[in-house]
């Protein structure tokens, strides 16, 4: 059990470095196209879970709604830009409402999964 904690330890470390990295990159480059921060994000905390998976280690489920809310932001940001909408969509706190709204359901419908 040790190991698997370890080795768990060290996946998300590496995914906070990882993001944090990412994080830097798109506020240092700001030609990158709107969204591609968040898709990355997204990216990195899926590819975090799935590599536990493949490892026989449980997923987190909440930094797997995270990373999947991220892939939406950024997807909805980057089709915004391109579509040139003629209004603006608040995406972030969409998916606020919605994030709140899914740990609340979890809890009130008795579900002890942690998100």
């Amino acid at each position: 059990m040790n190991d698997i904690q370890t080795i768990n330890r060290r996946y998300e470390t590496i995914g906070w470095g990882a993001l944090f990295v990412w994080w830097g990159i798109t506020e240092i480059f700001q030609f990158l196209p709107d969204g591609s921060g968040a898709i990355g994000i997204g990216l990195i905390l899926l590819g975090l879970n799935a590599t536990r998976r493949r490892n026989g280690i449980p997923i987190s489920s909440f930094s797997t709604t995270v990373g999947i809310l991220a892939l939406v932001w950024g997807g909805l940001e980057l089709a915004a830009s391109v579509l040139s909408l003629p209004f603006e969509i608040p995406i972030f706190g969409i998916l606020l409402i919605v994030l709140g709204g899914i740990i609340l359901a979890r809890e009130l419908s008795g579900r002890n999964n942690t998100l």
